[in-house]
């Protein structure tokens, strides 16, 4: 794409209303425009995060056997009136019709599966906009009204499958969490089933000195506890713990019968596992940036290379980097090289490549990865093959 083109710019300011750092930076960069408290829309570079992070959620939701559906935002008010979850304050509702906006799907998951599963066990997911009527909607991405959810079920005749099926999720959200560089600052954590279930649940929390959460991580075992249910002591004995502040990315519950059991499924018991895709997104900007952007890892970058043109052209090479397949944001903008420099550090994609007059004089381009120092002279003979072996 020629950033000449790109429907968004970049802004010089912070935003005066935003505290935390991935809105301010993701606002600034132009991947989002904030409309509302916890409202935003998602522009051009937000959207491709968005769908990187999508799919590889759904790459490995798949392959531990979840088929993706899409349900309704509009909920009837009696399938909720069956679990009781009616009068929560959470859900939206839309006067004088009986329906709310659906902040999670339990009661429209559960009848579905009952209607149409000839066989068990069922492992069902959607990628959906939720509607939470958040009082403390702040914190950007992290806390919002509206935002993007995966959230799985799973449907057994035992339970010794669904825990089987939970331990499989837990192996799954590591991956994506390491597809999405985040999982070295992931910790699997015990915490409460809150609305959800009454036995424990897990949090993955991911290690930021912005996080909303505390969690407390044995220093002996490595076992983390959200600070809601820590005691501390720790089950292998050990009383000395690490505290941290963290963001809840993802969690997984067993639900037992508490859904299944309102929809007359009996002796089907459930699990619930959740993934925020934006939150993901917001987290990822609070643990990679610098004073002056965003670092993207690779896998949800928006593009893989920014090529920027300073008193040169340089569409040759990007033509040539596009038909061999490789993501680039062409930066052909009549613009100082000085604001082409500090644009592309603000954006962050994962490598930048540099065409002067200097470099040209030598056949060469400067190439520098944005989470690093070194600047290094590529032959353009030599680029493709370079570029492909750091993708």
């Amino acid at each position: 794409m020629k950033q000449s083109e790109l429907f968004t710019k970049t802004i010089k300011e912070k935003p005066k209303d935003e505290k935390s750092i991935n809105a301010q930076l993701l606002i600034r960069a132009g991947f989002i425009d904030k409309l509302g408290a916890g409202i935003y829309s998602y522009l051009p570079l937000g959207l491709m995060v968005i769908e990187n992070i999508k799919n590889i959620v759904r790459e490995e939701i798949n392959k531990i056997g979840g088929q993706e559906i899409l349900m309704p935002s509009l909920h009837p008010k009696e399938n909720w009136e069956i679990t009781g979850r009616w009068g929560v304050e959470e859900m939206y509702k839309i006067k004088d019709e009986n329906l709310g906006l659906g902040w999670t799907h339990e009661e429209i998951i559960t009848p579905l599966v009952k209607k149409h599963a000839t066989s068990l066990p069922k492992y069902i997911y959607q990628i959906q906009t939720k509607f939470r009527n958040e009082p403390r909607a702040k914190s950007g991405l992290l806390r919002g009204r509206e935002f993007l959810m995966k959230d799985l079920y799973s449907f057994h005749t035992s339970e010794e499958d669904l825990l089987d099926y939970y331990e499989k999720v837990k192996e799954a959200y590591f991956k994506i969490y390491d597809r999405c560089g985040l999982k070295e600052k992931t910790f699997l954590t015990v915490a409460s089933g809150g609305e959800f279930s009454s036995s424990i649940s897990h949090e993955f929390q991911t290690i930021t000195k912005s996080g909303e959460d505390d969690i407390y991580i044995c220093k002996k075992c490595g076992t983390s506890f959200n600070k809601e249910i820590f005691n501390s002591k720790c089950d292998c004995g050990a009383i000395e713990f690490e505290e941290k502040k963290s963001i809840e990315v993802g969690n997984i519950f067993k639900l037992g019968e508490k859904y299944s059991k309102p929809f007359n499924m009996d002796n089907i018991v459930m699990g619930c596992y959740g993934l925020g895709i934006t939150r993901v997104m917001g987290s990822i900007v609070e643990v990679f940036n610098d004073d002056l952007g965003i670092i993207w890892p690779k896998e949800v970058a928006p593009f893989n290379v920014h090529l920027l043109e300073l008193d040169t052209d340089a569409s040759e090479i990007y033509n040539d980097l596009q038909k061999n397949g490789i993501k680039v944001l062409y930066d052909n903008r009549e613009k100082s090289a000085g604001e082409k420099l500090s644009d592309c550090d603000l954006i962050g994609i994962p490598i930048r490549i540099i065409l002067s007059k200097k470099t040209s004089e030598k056949n060469c381009v400067e190439v520098k990865k944005r989470n690093e120092d070194k600047l290094e002279l590529v032959e353009i003979k030599r680029l493709i093959e370079f570029i492909k072996n750091e993708l």
